[in-house]
């Protein structure tokens, strides 16, 4: 299968891993719209997020990972989405807000910066 997330997932491309068990995996976004924005996608190929047959045990890594960005980041809020167009895999954006409380355009992420707000979360997960 040539979906990018199936690469991710498999390990033949990169990612800032943050969690992953049985039904999910999450990752830093590589074109985030602010430090931490994660993405929770299923381990098994669906097409929309809505495809999943059991979704509970899904929502409830999305729940996981947008909890530890709040511990981690200080923050009540986060952003979520799920929109599917960008790669045909089911996905879920978690955005925290950036400094200046606005989402949007994209963040770069500084010479190592993604290592450390990867470990920050993956603390705040317990996988770490």
């Amino acid at each position: 299968m040539d979906c990018l997330f199936c690469k991710i997932i498999r390990g033949e491309l990169p990612s800032h891993k943050l969690y992953e068990d049985e039904c999910a995996f999450a990752f830093l976004d590589i074109r985030p719209e602010a430090p931490g924005h994660a993405l929770v996608i299923p381990k098994k190929h669906h097409r929309w997020v809505w495809d999943i047959p059991e979704i509970g045990p899904f929502f409830e890594v999305v729940q996981k990972v947008a909890n530890a960005q709040r511990k981690a980041f200080g923050v009540e809020q986060i952003v979520s989405k799920i929109v599917g167009e960008e790669v045909p895999h089911a996905h879920v954006w978690l955005i925290p807000p950036k400094a200046d409380g606005q989402t949007g355009h994209y963040y770069s992420y500084a010479e190592g910066e993604a290592e450390q707000i990867a470990e920050k979360l993956q603390q705040a997960l317990g996988t770490h």
